[in-house]
């Protein structure tokens, strides 16, 4: 009972004791003798009484010191025996486990003091210095967890078991337009009328993630749910992954529209060239029948010929095989040759162009096979869709540090609500008249391509009824300005 009770406390009760006694016991005595004189001097009582009195109080008082000083050690034991079981046997538990703790970590910091207030001091400031740098340590993943969260593409958001959202990340709130009253599971979702509850994805679902494709707007997002475990291992709430997929959508309908218009644009000439092969190899007609029919055998054909080059230009350019052979040359010059290039069509039309270079313009370093494809096209469709004795204009300039070309007409026009599809493949404003007229949707989207892999733009602004303006931008760089930048 007694082992784990600490010498030095018991001694120094003990001796606090006796002092606490021996000077109760002096101070009792020395007024005795005071009280003594004083009852001589005054009263003049007999000698013999006075003394007895004296000695017996004495003697009581040394009985009942003697039994108090017994007393005290018993309770200074007793006291002694709580301190150690109740603080001091604690205190050593906690000083063993605390080393425990720190022992493998700490070894070459742990101060080598004796003593179980001193090893008591010693563990605590190592544990107190391991703390510090853990809260540090949590401090710094901390940051770079939020670090992380706040700039990621994809939306992140956690709701605790009641739906109620305990972390969101800003790309959560854009994918989603989130309103600040929006605050709980239910709140976000139940206005996309999805068929998805937070019991269903913790109950329900036996811990697997559950995906949902919503429409925001004209934005498509796709939203993964998982639940999440606390520390024993029971459902504590739902984290849900946004993921912005509109490009994907987008491109997914595109491959989906550009199969079926290459079917069609395939299907059309094909089913025309068989049609008059049959009927030639039926019947017997005349020469002039005959040519007719060979002629439209021959330009359907060649529209399928054009077909199938421009969708391997396209491809080339999308899988990078595509490189530009860049050179050199007069910006101005390339499009006067284009124009004289295209004077029969021009004649047909009976339209008026004219060609102005409006500065001296410095030589483009670019593919000028390419640009001159361009450049054809946009004339090519200029003289088209313009009226019988239109009017065309073309401008040749040099402005920032890049050279452009600039073509007007007074056309048909394009209406407003097509101008922001009238680059992407197949499209066509008016699909039967392009048809007719040879066109297959495919020629500026290939122009956008060549364009910018030259490191330029093209632009289209159009009135319907009043015209057309395409503007085409080429850095002008030399070779020599190019190489050095490379």
């Amino acid at each position: 009972m007694f082992k784990n009770i600490p010498i030095k406390i018991v001694l120094v009760f003990f001796l606090i004791g006796i002092i606490i006694i021996g000077g109760f016991c002096g101070f009792f005595l020395n007024s005795l003798n005071i009280i003594s004189q004083k009852i001589q001097v005054e009263q003049n009582l007999d000698i013999g009484q006075v003394t007895d009195m004296i000695n017996q109080l004495e003697n009581n008082t040394k009985v009942a010191v003697i039994i108090f000083s017994i007393a005290y050690i018993i309770v200074g034991i007793i006291i002694a025996v709580i301190l150690s079981k109740f603080v001091i046997y604690p205190i050593n538990k906690l000083i063993k486990s605390a080393e425990k703790i720190t022992e493998e970590e700490s070894k070459e910091k742990k101060n080598k003091k004796k003593g179980e207030m001193s090893n008591l001091e010693n563990v605590f400031g190592i544990m107190t210095t391991e703390l510090k740098e853990k809260l540090s340590e949590v401090s710094t993943q901390k940051n770079q967890i939020e670090t992380i969260l706040l700039h990621m593409t994809d939306g992140i958001i956690a709701f605790n078991r009641k739906g109620e959202i305990i972390l969101i990340n800003p790309a959560a709130k854009k994918f989603l337009s989130i309103r600040p009253e929006d605050n709980t599971f239910d709140d976000i979702f139940k206005k996309f009328n999805l068929n998805i509850n937070m019991e269903k994805i913790i109950y329900l679902e036996n811990w697997t993630s559950t995906e949902q494709k919503i429409q925001v707007d004209d934005r498509y997002v796709k939203a993964f749910f998982a639940p999440f475990k606390d520390e024993e291992e029971r459902p504590d709430g739902v984290i849900a992954v946004i993921q912005d997929i509109t490009e994907h959508v987008k491109l997914d309908n595109m491959q989906k529209e550009l199969v079926a218009d290459v079917s069609h644009e395939l299907k059309t000439p094909i089913t025309s060239i068989m049609g008059y092969a049959d009927t030639l190899l039926e019947g017997d007609y005349n020469k002039e029948t005959q040519d007719k029919f060979l002629n439209v055998i021959a330009t359907e054909a060649r529209r399928m010929a054009k077909l199938v080059t421009d969708l391997l230009t396209l491809s080339r350019y999308d899988s990078n095989k595509k490189r530009a052979q860049k050179e050199s040359f007069d910006l101005g010059d390339l499009v006067k040759k284009c124009q004289d290039k295209l004077a029969i069509e021009i004649k047909k039309k009976n339209h008026t162009v004219n060609c102005f270079v409006t500065a001296d313009v410095p030589p483009v370093y670019a593919d000028k096979y390419d640009i001159e494809r361009v450049v054809l096209n946009i004339l090519t469709n200029s003289i088209k869709y313009t009226k019988d004795g239109g009017e065309i204009k073309i401008y040749v300039g040099f402005v920032y540090n890049d050279a452009y070309i600039k073509v007007i007409d007074n056309g048909i026009g394009i209406p407003e609500k097509d101008l922001p599809r009238v680059f992407e493949r197949f499209y066509r404003v008016e699909k039967a008249r392009a048809r007719e007229m040879g066109g297959t949707g495919l020629g500026l989207a290939i122009a956008k391509e060549i364009i910018e892999q030259n490191n330029g733009s093209i632009n289209i602004k159009s009135v319907q009824g009043k015209g057309t303006e395409v503007v085409i931008r080429i850095p002008a760089k030399s070779k020599e300005s190019v190489e050095n930048n490379e």
